[in-house]
């Protein structure tokens, strides 16, 4: 895929409106599209730093607006936090999961859309119940458990939202890919 100007205004567009609907206070905690985007970057984008950007790109500017409302008493969530490099790493490996889908097609997009939230999922709580995060649960096995009931909110949201932005970033995607560039082919 040639990086042509109308790819660079979509790929900034959708960091901007990702980023931005991930910083509204309102929305159900743990409903965005990041995780989607590292799948959708992984699997479409060619170009691997490209595609590790899309989805990091986005975390980082929503980040820094979870920051700013913070700071202005809008928001008791920081923008920044202990543990965020952390964050961002395990979003990249989402993004490899991207890299094994070589066709696609609707079951290994599905299929994809379940395994990245749940690799997050059993990653992320593993890593707050080691560090002592979140409720600070005792280091044994029935600690760990516990740390992953905490978070099952967050997860049906994940995957949730995974399945959903899946679906709407995949299929705009063949939708402008078979229609769009396709007439402007034909046309030239």
């Amino acid at each position: 895929m040639k990086l042509n100007r109308s790819i660079i205004v979509s790929f900034v567009l959708l960091v901007v409106i990702a980023a931005i609907y991930r910083a509204m206070p309102d929305r159900p905690f743990g409903f965005a599209p990041q995780i989607a985007m590292a799948v959708f970057g992984g699997a479409v984008i060619r170009n691997r730093m490209l595609a590790f950007a899309l989805p990091l790109l986005s975390m980082l500017v929503s980040d820094l607006l979870y920051h700013l409302l913070y700071l202005n008493g809008m928001s008791r969530i920081p923008g920044f936090y202990s543990g965020q490099l952390t964050n961002y790493i395990l979003f990249a490996l989402l993004t490899v999961i991207g890299f094994f889908i070589k066709r696609l097609t609707v079951v290994r997009i599905f299929a994809a859309s379940l395994i990245a939230p749940t690799v997050y999922f059993l990653l992320s709580n593993f890593l707050v119940w080691i560090n002592g995060g979140g409720f600070i649960r005792p280091k044994t096995f029935q600690g760990l458990m516990q740390c992953y009931q905490d978070a099952l909110p967050f997860y049906r949201n994940s995957l949730a939202a995974s399945v959903f932005f899946c679906a709407v970033l995949f299929g705009g995607y063949y939708l402008v890919k078979n229609f769009i560039w396709k007439e402007k082919a034909q046309a030239a």
